[in-house]
């Protein structure tokens, strides 16, 4: 065990923790639908992470109707399938490929996940805004999304991130009567994860991807 001095925390679990959180899209258990006690969980830990201000500004919203998870399912595949099929012409290598493949699966059964996990923001950026206008407000809420799919991995439920309903914001927004002054960030797809283990994905070094103070210059 590589018990932290200071923190005390088991570096190994938590280092495979944050390395295994992956999109799960393939392995969602769609027969199996996750209790609101276990999302609410995961929804608190979300509402610790860091936001701006320390004003609780982010909203969540848990879609499990059938009829209208199809409805933003259909707004989901009208962006997505395009989106995937360009794609899938311009990067044909075995990696691409796979995430293409598996981001495919998810918009032919995103009306099946169990349950939809929408992130939202009060109020909007106005329009206009600087670049640090717009990093700080989505930088207020996914941190928040990020620690609700840290706290659905150790609970054994997968998520993935997902954007593609968000070219059509204003119609998915009537149909939960949304209103228009919140923004919506992302929606999580949901369900309980097949299988009992994920291993790291391949990734370069640190060393290779960090400067010191200057562009290219590394890290001595």
């Amino acid at each position: 065990m590589a018990q932290h001095p200071t923190t005390g925390f088991d570096l190994e679990q938590t280092d495979l923790l944050l390395k295994t959180t992956k999109q799960v899209r393939k392995r969602l258990d769609l027969t199996r639908s996750v209790p609101y006690e276990e999302l609410l969980e995961c929804i608190d830990v979300a509402n610790h992470a860091p936001m701006g201000g320390n004003l609780e500004r982010n909203r969540w919203m848990i879609i499990d109707d059938a009829d209208t998870k199809a409805e933003i399912a259909e707004y989901f595949a009208a962006v997505g399938r395009p989106y995937l099929a360009m794609n899938a012409e311009v990067r044909a290598d075995d990696r691409s490929t796979k995430v293409i493949d598996s981001a495919t699966f998810l918009v032919d059964h995103l009306h099946e996940v169990p349950a939809l996990v929408l992130a939202m923001r009060l109020d909007r950026v106005p329009d206009g805004s600087s670049t640090g206008a717009y990093a700080g407000y989505y930088g207020s809420v996914l941190p928040g999304v990020w620690s609700f799919q840290l706290a659905a991995r150790s609970r054994g439920i997968g998520s993935a991130w997902t954007t593609f309903h968000l070219e059509h914001e204003a119609a998915v927004a009537e149909l939960l009567g949304i209103p228009p002054t919140v923004t919506q960030v992302c929606l999580l797809a949901v369900g309980y994860y097949t299988g009992d283990s994920f291993t790291p994905a391949p990734r370069r070094p640190a060393a290779d991807v960090t400067y010191l103070n200057r562009w290219k210059q590394p890290v001595q």
